[in-house]
Formats: structure tokens, C-alpha cells, sequence
């Protein structure tokens, strides 16, 4: 099973797929990464040779921000978010959907499960 950069690839899927296990690599990056290093994309990661393996993480390591500094970059940009109290930053701190989704039904996902009030039917009653 090949290791890089702390995350352990697959040894059955082609490397392509194999390297998408590591945070920041996605299909185009990966295809790009394979071009760059000179291996074979559809090549299974088992059949990946040691120097194979050093080629990738060298270009990963010099052209690429993946797996703990890209997560600290984002948390450093959300958290510079908060701190200058923008609309963002306040929709984060909140817990709601930051990206103006509606917030009256659904947005679950970010609001978490369902907290009840009691009394919202007797609205209907009063009219009546």
C-alpha cells in the first residue's frame, strides 16, 4: 500500500483514482499530477515503484497545497472571517448557511437537527 504524505492509496484502483484519497487532489489534479510525474494514470498503485512514489510527492510538496496546510489555510481564512465580523464570518460563527441559501425550511445540514416551539399551532386557532 503506498504511502504519501501520511495518507495510505489504495493498492486496487488505478493511480488516478488512488491518489484522489489525498485532501486537495481531485480528478483533474490527479491526471495532472500522473502527466507530470510520468506514470501511468490507469496503472495500478501497488504496481507503483519507490521512485515513482518520491517523483509524486516531490511535485506535490514544490506545486501543491494538500492535506494539513491546505486544511489550516482554510480554517485561517474562516477564522480571519470571524474576527472582522463580515456577513460571512457572522453566518459561520452562527452555525447557518453562509453562501445566501434560504434559511425558513431547510438548511438542516448547518441549523442541526430540529428544536420545537412549543405554542406555534395556536396561531391558527386565533384566527379562526
Amino acid at each position: 500500500m503506498p504511502r504519501i504524505l501520511g495518507v495510505d492509496l489504495p493498492n486496487d484502483k488505478p493511480t488516478h483514482i488512488s491518489l484522489r484519497y489525498i485532501y486537495g487532489i481531485g480528478p483533474t489534479t490527479s491526471l495532472e499530477l500522473c502527466h507530470k510525474a510520468g506514470v501511468d494514470p490507469q496503472r495500478r498503485a501497488r504496481d507503483l515503484s519507490d521512485e515513482d512514489i518520491a517523483r509524486i510527492a516531490t511535485i506535490l510538496d514544490k506545486d501543491y497545497t494538500v492535506e494539513g496546510p491546505l486544511r489550516r489555510q482554510l480554517h485561517q481564512n474562516i477564522q480571519r472571517l470571524k474576527e472582522i465580523g463580515c456577513y460571512r464570518g457572522i453566518r459561520h460563527r452562527r452555525g447557518l448557511p453562509v453562501r445566501g441559501q434560504r434559511t425558513r425550511t431547510n438548511a438542516r445540514t448547518r441549523k442541526g437537527p430540529r428544536k420545537t416551539v412549543a405554542g406555534k399551532k395556536g396561531v391558527k386557532e386565533m384566527r379562526g
